[in-house]
């Protein structure tokens, strides 16, 4: 599992330096990608139905904004910090940069434990992030989205709180909205698909049939859900989930060496990705430690959780079997691992171009918005896997024509994109 003495932001500022220096990009430059350009740190009072009022502290951060508003999720975790929201604000301009939408890096989160609270203090707690940055946000500014932790239901209620203040209607100030409320057919899946659209294009590149592989998934949120819905569609088997479980706050792999049934999963799994152990275990699952998904038998790692699950000190358990690694969630690897993912030889598909699937989404939502005109599903599905599949060979072609590693293609694209940004603008 993750450990506590990596820095997130430490890890996107290394990564960052790393592409800077062989880029040869000026002082001046490297200094003004490597920090957010705007941070907004703030409490939130909130009314609780016990009468009691408890306060929150929570962020929303802007990376880069120069080829277009600030776009990114709001975490709401226990364990949130402002070097976790920095770090994500600077994977999503690298992000957008990556599949060439016009949107820049932003990001917030909230210190709290969504299971603990009622729908009612949650729906105050929304309210109460909208009214304190509600002069930041807005489709030419800054355009929040659900994360880890927030749902629909969150998107919405922080859409209404905008509205009731400006006293206008503005669907497109925040994405990941319910379908019917202004939000897009397809965002649901569009990340956890986003994922498999790439993978599905480096199979083809590489001549295995997707049908021929297996793969352990850690995570069985929204991400880990959808992805291994479209693998296992496309043939791919799934041997092992790993998951979190809010009841007794451990993590438990879940595993059936014949494939698991994506569907059933869904079927005994709560709104956070738990999956219930008894009924698992009635099913025919093996339960193993939440940390088994990554030593399993199989040709692909999906790692759908947090950041800094892939460390050196687990590398040695990854069986010789690996051949691609495919990062579903955001930083899941640190630094000094990707040295060790190289020597082995293992292909690895990294986050932001790999889940880049929702930001791409979320800038479709925006343009129905915009526009008030709505795609159906297939539309935004085709145009998803056009946007997928052209990013993933723009990053391939690189690493080939280079001979890097394909993180180091994926950030030399972004971070070549944004610096010119940049430059032309004249900030710099």
């Amino acid at each position: 599992m993750a450990e506590a003495n990596y820095n997130p932001y430490e890890n996107a500022q290394k990564q960052f330096d790393d592409i800077a220096e062989s880029l040869n990009l000026d002082a001046g430059m490297r200094e003004f990608l490597r920090q957010p350009m705007m941070e907004l740190h703030f409490t939130i009072p909130v009314k609780m139905d016990d009468g009691t009022t408890k306060t929150f502290n929570a962020f929303r951060m802007k990376h880069n904004t120069a080829r277009g508003p600030a776009k990114g999720g709001i975490r709401f975790h226990p364990h949130e910090t402002a070097d976790t929201v920095r770090a994500l604000a600077t994977w999503m301009t690298w992000k957008c940069a990556t599949v060439d939408i016009p949107l820049g890096g932003g990001k917030g989160g909230i210190i709290c434990d969504p299971p603990s609270l009622s729908q009612n203090e949650l729906e105050r707690l929304c309210r109460g992030y909208v009214r304190k940055i509600w002069t930041q946000i807005g489709h030419e500014m800054d355009i929040p989205a659900p994360d880890v932790g927030s749902n629909a239901q969150c998107m919405l209620w922080m859409m209404d709180e905008y509205e009731t203040i400006t006293a206008g209607h503005y669907p497109g100030v925040i994405t990941g909205k319910p379908v019917g409320m202004g939000g897009s057919l397809g965002r649901k899946e569009a990340t956890g698909y986003g994922c498999i659209y790439v993978l599905k294009d480096l199979l083809r590149v590489i001549n295995c049939p997707i049908g021929s592989t297996t793969a352990s998934i850690q995570g069985f949120g929204n991400v880990a859900e959808h992805a291994a819905h479209m693998y296992t569609n496309l043939g791919g088997k799934v041997i092992a989930v790993s998951c979190w479980n809010q009841a007794d706050s451990k993590a438990y792999t879940f595993k059936k060496a014949d494939g698991c049934d994506i569907s059933e999963l869904t079927e005994i799994k709560d709104q956070y990705g738990s999956i219930d152990k008894d009924k698992a275990i009635a099913l025919g699952y093996e339960m193993l430690p939440g940390d088994a998904w990554i030593s399993q038998d199989v040709d692909i790692l999906i790692p759908c959780a947090l950041e800094n699950q892939i460390t050196p000190s687990v590398f040695p358990s990854i069986s010789k079997q690996v051949k691609i690694i495919l990062e579903g969630a955001n930083g899941p690897t640190t630094p000094d691992c990707d040295p060790l993912i190289k020597d082995r030889g293992i292909i690895l598909l990294p986050d932001f171009l790999a889940n880049a699937g929702g930001v791409t989404c979320s800038y479709f939502e925006q343009v129905q918005n915009n526009m008030n005109y709505y795609w159906g599903k297939d539309e935004v599905l085709e145009k998803l896997e056009y946007a997928m599949v052209k990013a993933f060979r723009a990053v391939y072609d690189v690493a080939q024509e280079k001979n890097v590693y394909m993180r180091d293609a994926a950030y030399i694209i972004a971070i070549n994109r944004v610096a010119d940004a940049v430059k032309l603008r004249g900030w710099l």
